[in-house]
C-alpha cells in the first residue's frame, strides 16, 4: 500500500469500528472466502466463484471504508453500499455478519426456507442490504438514485456499487453511466469486479468489454485502474475517488473468479456449483 492512502485513512476518525490495517484486511478477506466455501457447501448450491473474487474488495470496503453502524442499519448518514452483481450474495452475507448486523452462525442458514439469507440478496428482511437484488444490470440505476438523494438532502454520505463484468454488456448500465455522468454524481463510485468470467463463458467470448475503460470515460466518469486482489490499491481508488470533484468515478477491478482456492480459479464451472466434501474440505485447507 502506498503512504499516501495508508496515512489519508489514518488521518482522520475511524468509518467504522474496524479501521483494519492492510495485513488486517488481507487476513479478514481469507476469513470471509472460508465463510463463502462454508455456507454455499452447506446449502448444497450458490455461486462461490465471482463471491471470492470480490472478497478483498469487499473486506477493505467494509473494514476500512466505509462508515456505518450495524446497531443501527438504518443511520441516515451511512454510506451506501449496493450490491449490483446479486448473485455473490455468500460474500455480502459474511461481511455483514463479521461487521455485526447479525450473529456468524445464521450464514449456516444460506438459501433456507424462512431464512433472511437468500440466494439473492434481501433489501427487506436481511439487515445492512440496501437493494433486493436478482436481474442483473439494475444496481448502477439505484446508486445512481441514492447518490441524486443524498445530494438532495444535503448529506455527505457516499455510494458504492459493485459490478459484474457480464453485467456490463446490458444497456440499462450504460444508461446509468450516462445519467451519472450527466448530474455530476460525484459522491457515487462503481466497482466493476473484472474478473473476465460469466455464467457460461469467458466474457471475451461471450461479448467482449475492451476497451473497456476508455468506454467508461467516453461517458465522463472518472477511472482508477487497479489489481482487486491488492487491498493497498484498494484503498488507494477509494481515497483517490473521494477527491474527485464534479463527475463519478469508476474502478475497474482486475480480480480471478475463484481466487484463493485452486481449482475454482478461472473455472467457470463454479460460477453457481456449490463444492462437494471433498472439494470443501481442500478449499478450506488451502484457506487456512
Amino acid at each position: 500500500m502506498s503512504k499516501h492512502s495508508e496515512s489519508s485513512f489514518a488521518s482522520n476518525p475511524p468509518r467504522n469500528q474496524f479501521n483494519l490495517s492492510a495485513a488486517e484486511l488481507t487476513g479478514m478477506a481469507k476469513r470471509l472466502r472460508r465463510h463463502v466455501i462454508t455456507m454455499v457447501s452447506a446449502a448444497g448450491s450458490g455461486h462461490p466463484g465471482g463471491s471470492l473474487s470480490a472478497a478483498d474488495i469487499v473486506a477493505a470496503l467494509y473494514f476500512r471504508v466505509l462508515r456505518y453502524r450495524p446497531e443501527n442499519p438504518h443511520w441516515p448518514e451511512r454510506d451506501r453500499f449496493i450490491l449490483s452483481k446479486g448473485h455473490a450474495a455468500p460474500i455480502l452475507y459474511a461481511a455483514l455478519a463479521e461487521a455485526g448486523y447479525f450473529p456468524v452462525s445464521e450464514l449456516a442458514t444460506l438459501r433456507r426456507l424462512d431464512s433472511r439469507l437468500q440466494g439473492h440478496a434481501d433489501g427487506k428482511s436481511t439487515p445492512g442490504v440496501e437493494m433486493s437484488s436478482g436481474s442483473l444490470g439494475m444496481g448502477l440505476s439505484f446508486a445512481v438514485g441514492v447518490s441524486m438523494a443524498a445530494r438532495l438532502d444535503s448529506m455527505a454520505c457516499r455510494t458504492y456499487a459493485l459490478l459484474s463484468d457480464g453485467e456490463c454488456q446490458e444497456g440499462q448500465t450504460w444508461e446509468a453511466a450516462l445519467s451519472a455522468a450527466h448530474f455530476k454524481l460525484d459522491n457515487l463510485v462503481a466497482i466493476v469486479d473484472y474478473n473476465g468470467i460469466q455464467l457460461s463463458g469467458w466474457t471475451r467470448d461471450i461479448m467482449k468489454l475492451e476497451p473497456f475503460a476508455d468506454k467508461w470515460q467516453a461517458f465522463g466518469w472518472h477511472i482508477v485502474d487497479i489489481d482487486g486482489h491488492d487491498v493497498g490499491q484498494i484503498l488507494s481508488a477509494c481515497q483517490k475517488a473521494e477527491e474527485v470533484r464534479g463527475r463519478p468515478t469508476v474502478i475497474i477491478a482486475h480480480t480471478v473468479k475463484g481466487k484463493g482456492v485452486s481449482f475454482m480459479e478461472n473455472n467457470v464451472a463454479f460460477h453457481g456449483k456449490a463444492p462437494n466434501r471433498d472439494e470443501t474440505e481442500k478449499a478450506l485447507k488451502e484457506l487456512e
